[in-house]
């Protein structure tokens, strides 16, 4: 058994990557601030679940806080909380979105970066020799398609880029100073049962379903590599062997236009939706697409669940828990 520190453990992929690691008989110590970016209360429906499992521990704690940080983290706290010292860092502690970025850009900075610092701080003070870092498509920018891991990502779009490349750097330099062993998998646009609320497919099941406009930006012909949850778990957990210093895609490798996700939605609820025209925003690409051959060859991971059994899924849950999404601040 080992005992893994999951930052963001009540978002939506820190809570899917804790469970498996429970499922799987590893014991995880989850912190998470329960910040307001979206209702609070989906996270604590997650974190729900987790706290069945017996060998989870939950923090409400801001990985920008050094000093409250480095007091959990010590070894003999985390031995009294389950037993053993931490063996692992994932950090899945993150601001997210593109546009909610150029709002509040400090935020980002703090979280992103000065958290992935503190974190990396406490791994080379109480010898903690592994560390994921979960890093976004959206490092790619303008790149040419499929975009691949040695493409150039030194021109982000926005400041949640920006710092989610910045704490990359420092994963590196932890990594030539100190020997810390790290992955970084990059992500393409997950989605899944109890996701974001900002996502785009999540709005269009709850405003579909309610007779609502749903908001497109541009012409609705943008594509995205859309990854299941599950998937994109189980690529996390393939990130804890030891690589050195490794990045690695985790995509679908198959992109779909924005238009086909909402038919797939429509289709699943037996609704049309109503579309809202919008802008393009500058600060979305028209398309991503991971090439995943480092994935499938390295990790030997690849993405296995297609966006029909993904969204199924998706609206399945939606319906068992409908009363109280309905209910969800947005």
């Amino acid at each position: 058994m080992k005992t893994v520190l999951v930052t963001g453990s009540a978002g939506f992929i820190g809570w899917m990557v804790s469970k498996k690691l429970l499922e799987r008989g590893d014991a995880v110590l989850g912190l998470d601030n329960m910040n307001d970016y979206y209702d609070p209360r989906l996270k604590e429906w997650r974190l729900g679940i987790l706290t069945k499992h017996e060998n989870f521990r939950f923090l409400n704690l801001d990985i920008a806080d050094y000093e409250r940080l480095r007091a959990v983290l010590e070894p003999d706290h985390v031995t009294g909380l389950l037993g053993g010292r931490v063996d692992a860092v994932i950090n899945l502690a993150a601001r997210a979105g593109v546009r909610a970025s150029l709002e509040n850009p400090w935020i980002y900075l703090d979280t992103n970066v000065k958290g992935t610092m503190n974190l990396l701080e406490c791994c080379r003070e109480f010898g903690i020799g592994k560390f994921v870092l979960a890093s976004t498509s959206s490092l790619y920018g303008l790149n040419e398609i499929p975009f691949r891991e040695s493409d150039r990502t030194d021109a982000p779009l926005a400041p949640y880029a920006a710092t989610k490349k910045a704490a990359e750097s420092l994963c590196y330099s932890y990594h030539y100073l100190y020997g810390i062993d790290m992955s970084i998998p990059r992500y393409f646009t997950v989605y899944g049962p109890a996701g974001r609320p900002d996502m785009s497919y999540f709005r269009f099941i709850l405003d579909i379903d309610r007779g609502r406009p749903i908001p497109v930006y541009g012409d609705g012909k943008q594509k995205r590599d859309f990854t299941y949850i599950d998937d994109i778990a189980e690529g996390t957990l393939k990130c804890l062997q030891p690589f050195g210093y490794e990045i690695f895609n985790l995509g679908n490798d198959a992109p779909l236009e924005l238009m086909e996700v909402i038919r797939i939605i429509e289709e699943n609820l037996g609704k049309k939706a109503k579309i809202e025209w919008l802008e393009r925003h500058p600060a979305d690409v028209r398309a991503t697409w991971a090439d995943i051959e480092k994935a499938k060859t390295v990790l030997k991971w690849l993405s296995s669940v297609k966006i029909e059994d993904g969204i199924r899924e998706t609206v399945r849950w939606y319906r068992e828990n409908r009363e109280f999404l309905l209910t969800m601040r947005l």
